[in-house]
Parts: structure tokens; C-alpha cells; sequence
């Protein structure tokens, strides 16, 4: 029985290494560039071990996209934003947002990457969907609240306001380098940032406010 359990403990080990290390290929050099062989090598694992728990490439790459967005997801649900005051709930997770993009880089690859190859890896994910019905609700949820208590005006589309705080976030990192080129400004000194972030806050609530 105890070898039983080492052997398990070992096994899922082995996937989280293997994860960890696609996640960081699949990020750098996409879904086509990244090989096997370095994956494994920086996983401390073997080719053989990859193909036996998770079938191919594709279907690693649709893993580790998987447990990308249900990170994301799952540390959003984890706020408790249901606790908080309507704006207060709003204001949290537009920071939690703008700071989850910035201190994770390789998800916004992986987005990026999947949208090259059109969803297809995650088009029949049920966590997925699952996952993000629970958030949509969540937000919806604020926002009846909001106008319950009069802070919210009437009518928001829970979804389209998703959107717009991913979106606001979103686009000004993947188009940090020609943007400061364009704009002829800093994108990512901790000022550019902290300005940002607060423009991000003016825009969303600007949106909601009643």
C-alpha cells in the first residue's frame, strides 16, 4: 500500500513537472515550435512518460491550456468578491486583473496562441466552460447588487463588461514594444504602470456608475 502511494505521489510529480515545462515552451515558441524533447529534458522526464500520460503534443498543449485558464478563474473566484461593496467588489478585480496579466506573462502568450490555432484545442472543454459560467454569474451577480443598492446603472452585460477589463489590460502588455515606439512613452516602468492601472480603474467604473 505504501509503495502504492509513492508510486501515485510519484506519477503526479512526474505530470507537474511535465506541465510546468510545457507551459513554459508552449509560452516561448507556441503550440508549433516547441518540441517534445526540450520539454521533457527541462521536466527531468522522458518522451516516453509525456506520450504515456497525455497522449501527443496537441493534447498537452490543450492541457496545459486548461489549467492556464482555470488558474486564472480559480484565483478570481478565490476573492470572495461577493463580500464586497459593489464598487469595491469591481475596483478589486480590475487590480487583481491588471496584476494577475503582469505577474503571469506566459498566460497571455498561451491566449494569444490559442487564438492563432482559433480555440481549437479548447472549443469542447467543459471545465472551461464551467469554469466561466461560474465567473460570468459572479459578475453579474455585482452587478445586480450594485443596482439594488442604486451605485450601478441598469442593464450591463456581464460578459461585455469581462471584455473590457481584460481587454484594457490585455492589449496595452502584448503591445508594450510598439507601443512605446508609437507613443513615444515607457510602458513598463513601475510609474507607466501604476498610471495605467488607475486609467483602468477610471474606465471601468466610469462604465458602471450610475
Amino acid at each position: 500500500m505504501v509503495e502504492t502511494k509513492k508510486g501515485v505521489r510519484d506519477a503526479n510529480a512526474t505530470k507537474a513537472r511535465i506541465l510546468d515545462a510545457a507551459k513554459g515552451e508552449f509560452a516561448r515558441l507556441g503550440l508549433g515550435g516547441a518540441r517534445v524533447d526540450e520539454i521533457a529534458e527541462k521536466a527531468k522526464a522522458n518522451k516516453r512518460m509525456i506520450y504515456h500520460y497525455f497522449g501527443n503534443k496537441e493534447e498537452l498543449f490543450k492541457v496545459v491550456l486548461e489549467e492556464a485558464y482555470l488558474d486564472i478563474r480559480g484565483a478570481e473566484l478565490s476573492l470572495e468578491l461577493e463580500h464586497l461593496a459593489p464598487d469595491e467588489a469591481l475596483k478589486t478585480l480590475v487590480r487583481f486583473t491588471w496584476n494577475y496579466y503582469l505577474e503571469n506573462p506566459a498566460f497571455i502568450r498561451l491566449v494569444n496562441s490559442e487564438n492563432l490555432h482559433q480555440a481549437r484545442h479548447i472549443a469542447e472543454s467543459d471545465r472551461l466552460v464551467d469554469a466561466s459560467r461560474k465567473f460570468t454569474d459572479l459578475v453579474g451577480g455585482i452587478l445586480k447588487r450594485g443596482e439594488k443598492d442604486g451605485v450601478f446603472r441598469k442593464g450591463i452585460d456581464p460578459v461585455q463588461l469581462n471584455i473590457t477589463i481584460a481587454a484594457i489590460g490585455y492589449y496595452y502588455l502584448t503591445n508594450r514594444f510598439t507601443g512605446a515606439i508609437l507613443f513615444e512613452r515607457e510602458f513598463m516602468s513601475k510609474e507607466a504602470l501604476q498610471e495605467r492601472l488607475e486609467f483602468n480603474l477610471d474606465t471601468v467604473m466610469r462604465l458602471v456608475v450610475a
